[in-house]
């Protein structure tokens, strides 16, 4: 009976740890998110400062920033994810592997919520499907 009291006090522990845990990360107020939450304000505005935010966005997404090749993007337009309608541009460029050679194009859409970019999403045959890409150069240009 003493070890199944030891492991029923730390199952309840294990709980009581991920529940605090739930509420530290749990909401973020009105802001909606792309799973489940709402969209505060109704629809999503038009990110005016979309490049900008892609540029810091990917920054932190990508493991080495410099030395990106053939960067194009297109420009945001609102499509379903979640149920919910967002604002989702998408890219194509060449990252430099940590080897230092490059391999394949990459296709990664960024998902912005109330006007902001959120989210890099790699599955993106559905959100990027006829998207007119232009050049990016600034994603070219990026430094640590």
């Amino acid at each position: 009976m003493g070890r199944l009291a030891k492991r029923a006090a730390s199952l309840a522990s294990v709980l009581l740890l991920a529940l605090a845990l739930a509420a530290c990360f749990g909401s973020d107020g009105d802001r909606p998110t792309i799973i489940g939450g709402t969209q505060a304000g109704g629809p999503q505005p038009f990110p005016d400062n979309f490049r900008g935010d892609i540029l810091a966005l990917m920054r932190t997404y990508l493991n080495n920033p410099v030395g990106v090749r053939e960067a194009s993007m297109a420009e945001p337009v609102q499509r379903e994810v979640g149920g919910r309608q967002f604002y989702v541009s998408c890219l194509h460029f060449t990252p430099r592997e940590t080897d230092g050679s490059y391999k394949a194009m990459r296709e990664r859409a960024v998902i912005f919520v109330n006007g902001r970019a959120d989210r890099v999403v790699d599955r993106t045959s559905e959100l990027c499907a006829g998207a007119v890409y232009v050049p990016f150069p600034e994603l070219e240009k990026m430094t640590r």
